[in-house]
């Protein structure tokens, strides 16, 4: 087990699931649960998939729109904003898009547009910066917009071979995402090989440029409240991005990576478990505290925790 969930002394339940921490040369450190078995990455993909973008000749305005690129937003007034300057920039429009519309994920944002009666919109999608980075790509390298979301176009090909190069696997397999986007199948192994060689790449390199974007602006990359924008925030460094169903994935330069699964495809235990994979790679608890363990309330108070199990301790 992962995580446990403790209420008032009792054991209430446990979440179950994989993780592994990788040295700064790629080697395990630790690995609970089976982290060769492939598992759909989802958004945790999108800062190796930003490479294939550069690669096509996309050239940013700046390291902005690299981080809307590989970004999960909420959907925040600046998040839209910055998403149709890109396509703009491309001489492309919302309508453009291929993600469905969708209302902000960010509370208030998304009340505001309620009371208002306001439709959802594409560009308000969590995965607007992708698709509109993805369109701005296929302009830069001559490839049709049409069908940009077809796993036979020349985009998605060489998305899929790219991750593939950067996890030193195979993709297994590949699926429709939630967003109409292609999502390949890597295992946790992979997946934590791949963003860590983000963080290890030269300065300038264009591993190296998408990770430096998004740690510089952390809320492109997510979002007010949001758990990757407070840990790249609170930690120098860091680079992390969470997937959909489970999934987490950070690195550290110099120090290494961690991926995680949760069987059940939950989110209640993610922080504590990826705490406790940064802490294997030398992160003082005192900086992980607000991390470590997330309080489970009962009336006015909290009577418990959901802490790391003994296997990551």
């Amino acid at each position: 087990m992962l995580v446990e969930v403790w209420r008032s002394g009792f054991l209430e339940s446990v979440h179950r699931g994989a993780l592994v921490v990788l040295d700064a040369e790629g080697r395990p450190l630790v690995q609970a649960g089976n982290v060769t078995r492939p598992v759909l990455p989802r958004s945790s993909n999108k800062p190796v998939q930003a490479l294939t973008y550069l690669a096509a000749g996309w050239e940013p305005r700046d390291d902005r729109d690299l981080a809307i690129a590989a970004a999960s937003h909420n959907g925040e007034d600046g998040h839209r904003e910055l998403a149709g300057e890109l396509l703009a920039t491309a001489g492309l429009g919302p309508d453009d898009l291929g993600c469905p519309p969708a209302l902000p994920q960010h509370e208030d944002t998304r009340a505001r547009w309620l009371v208002a009666g306001r439709a959802p919109e594409r560009l308000a999608m969590n995965c607007s910066g992708k698709h509109a980075a993805m369109l701005a790509a296929c302009v830069a390298a001559g490839w049709p917009t049409e069908g940009y979301l077809e796993r036979e176009h020349p985009l998605q090909q060489s998305i899929e071979a790219r991750l593939g190069e950067a996890a030193g696997e195979p993709v297994t397999a590949v699926v429709v995402d939630g967003c109409g986007a292609p999502q390949h199948a890597l295992s946790l192994t992979g997946l934590a090989r791949g963003v860590l060689s983000l963080v290890q790449s030269a300065v300038g390199t264009p591993e190296r440029r998408v990770a430096d974007a998004m740690r510089a602006h952390p809320w492109l990359v997510a979002g007010t409240g949001r758990d990757d924008t407070e840990l790249m925030q609170g930690l120098a460094g860091l680079l992390v991005k969470g997937g959909a169903d489970g999934v987490h994935v950070a690195a550290l330069p110099g120090r290494g990576a961690v991926a995680l699964k949760f069987d059940d495809g939950g989110d209640r235990g993610r922080l504590p478990a990826l705490a406790a994979g940064l802490r294997w790679l030398g992160v003082p608890a005192e900086q992980l505290s607000r991390w470590l363990v997330t309080p489970v309330s009962g009336g006015d108070g909290v009577v418990g925790e959901v802490r790391a199990g003994a296997v990551l301790a």
